[in-house]
């Protein structure tokens, strides 16, 4: 099965070594068996996993470098899409946010398992990571994906950034309509869009798209609001 991921990743333009594959391949087995104990992912057959999961994050290290960089996953969940890129570019500095302590604690026994280095998966809400001196306006990149709409996700995820930094973002077929309605939050954020980069899977039919802002001045101290306000009243 790691050559399945193997050739899935290189449909990509992404080349793994035996190694890590073989991480995926114990990523995706831990993965699978606690997710019948709790809610983690709804794909569970082992080639969708590769594809659906691993190839469509590690598809951001085809389009933009990570290697070397401080990265932030906004609302990680299960992972995606900070785990799968640390296995493909093991020189980033990660950091998996995600507000339930189960999921963090699963994510920590992956990292465990897998001998990463230079990663930390941190139990917070993202409102309330973003005001923390150590993170604020910290990161080189924020990833995340299926967390919330841009709008609301560009309040999450700019103040985390560097002046210069790179916010990207995994979306599906509704992302122009998403792009449209951000337009305010993009101006509010001093987020700039640089481009929306259409990305297949690796044999299937569907096109996901890779959309990346840089973040072109420093964040105001009013932002992120609480999420209670975020939701009534996006940007």
């Amino acid at each position: 099965m790691s050559e399945f991921i193997k050739n899935c990743i290189s449909e990509i333009g992404i080349t793994l070594s035996d190694k890590q594959a073989n991480k995926l391949v114990t990523y995706r087995d831990m993965l699978i068996e606690k997710n019948k104990v709790m809610n983690l992912t709804a794909i569970t057959d082992e080639k969708e996993i590769a594809i659906k999961h691993f190839a469509d994050c590690i598809a951001v290290c085809a389009h933009i470098d990570p290697n070397g960089k401080n990265i932030i996953d906004i609302g990680t969940g299960a992972g995606f899409p900070g785990l799968p890129i640390k296995i493909a570019a093991p020189s980033t500095h990660i950091t998996l946010l995600d507000s339930l302590a189960k999921r963090v604690s699963f994510l920590e026994e992956v990292c465990a398992a897998l001998s990463l280095e230079d990663i930390q998966c941190i139990h917070t809400r993202a409102e309330d990571g973003a005001r923390e001196t150590e993170l604020r306006e910290n990161f080189d990149i924020a990833v995340s994906r299926a967390v919330a709409p841009l709008n609301v996700l560009c309040e999450y995820a700019a103040p985390f950034l560097k002046t210069g930094g790179l916010f990207v973002a995994l979306k599906g077929q509704t992302v122009t309509e998403e792009i449209e309605n951000a337009q305010n939050a993009l101006s509010e954020l001093a987020l700039k869009q640089e481009e929306i980069i259409p990305q297949p899977l690796p044999y299937t039919d569907i096109t996901h798209y890779i959309a990346v802002f840089k973040k072109t001045a420093p964040t105001s101290d009013k932002y992120p609001r609480t999420a209670k306000k975020i939701s009534r009243s996006p940007l």
